[in-house]
């Protein structure tokens, strides 16, 4: 696996602080959560408040629910309480309808939350033995209560990436990219091609699978990007740019309804006239188009 130059990817810069060795420390918790200027975003199910002034409350005025530490950003202490999908009120949101808008040092704090509230709000049992599951460490683990097992947050690797039709300059690939939709999308949207990695598969032939699989397209080389955490509902996003060695596109009609090669005009002139929507600026699909791009582009979800 070969790199491509140093990109800046959102959300993969740590931007919080996160603290894991007070996470037993039951005194210290106690003190934080005492303290006024401790910040707690309140999750209704994994759904949110859509402005940023009432996502964040003070302990006092937070809700019943279970906590989970967060860490520390700018010497505030931050944490999540999961108070159930009762508490979410008519107007919240879910994560991914805010993404668009968020700056990156709270889309951090708000990603890490809602991965941990997601994986509490549908792992409550133990899959041994069946007895109901208990937080623990400050919401980073769940213990059984019956067999005592302990159970811990799963991450799921994905591949994304952006095939071009040649090495290009500089790692940032060929004269044309291909990107493709799904058939649910609005017309005009457009992304990278994406997919889950499966067992005993490495990433590069997780690449040239997907793209087989989606486009009808062989791949050569395969080179790393960068990755991001993406909790729709737990997964972590590792980006290529993959070098393609055929051009005729058979889409499989199930995942992907259309794919396309563009070059940078046809890119441009489509982004600026509305016909093609890009991802949005927050996502890995965008950083990799652009990167390739060698710029940014207009419109985006």
């Amino acid at each position: 696996m070969t790199s491509s130059p140093t990109t800046q990817v959102a959300l993969s810069q740590r931007a919080h602080e996160r603290i894991g060795g007070r996470r037993t420390d039951e005194a210290w918790l106690a003190e934080v959560w005492d303290d006024a200027a401790t910040r707690v975003l309140v999750l209704g199910g994994t759904k949110l408040a859509p402005t940023s002034e009432r996502r964040w409350v003070s302990p006092q005025d937070a809700p019943a629910g279970t906590r989970i530490l967060l860490g520390e950003q700018d010497g505030v202490v931050h944490f999540a309480l999961q108070a159930g999908d009762e508490a979410a009120q008519d107007d919240w949101v879910f994560l991914r309808a805010l993404l668009q808008d968020l700056e990156p040092a709270e889309a951090d704090l708000l990603v890490h939350a809602v991965a941990l509230a997601e994986w509490m709000r549908v792992h409550r049992f133990c899959g041994r033995c069946g007895a109901a599951l208990e937080p623990s460490h400050a919401g980073h683990e769940q213990v059984c209560t019956g067999c005592g097992r302990h159970h811990f947050p799963r991450t799921d690797p994905a591949v994304i990436m952006l095939v071009t039709d040649g090495p290009g300059h500089e790692g940032a690939g060929g004269e044309r990219a291909l990107l493709g939709r799904q058939p649910s999308w609005p017309p005009g949207r457009y992304s990278t091609l994406a997919g889950f990695l499966e067992p005993g598969e490495s990433l590069e032939d997780a690449v040239r699978r997907e793209v087989l699989e989606e486009a009808g397209i062989h791949v050569g080389a395969v080179h790393y990007f960068g990755n991001q955490p993406w909790p729709f509902p737990a997964s972590l996003m590792v980006g290529f740019v993959a070098e393609a060695t055929s051009v005729e596109i058979d889409v499989d009609a199930d995942e992907i309804e259309d794919a396309r090669w563009f070059t940078r005009e046809e890119m441009r002139a489509e982004a600026e006239a509305g016909t093609l929507v890009l991802p949005g600026g927050i996502s890995i699909s965008r950083s990799l188009i652009e990167h390739w791009y060698g710029g940014e582009l207009p419109g985006r979800w």
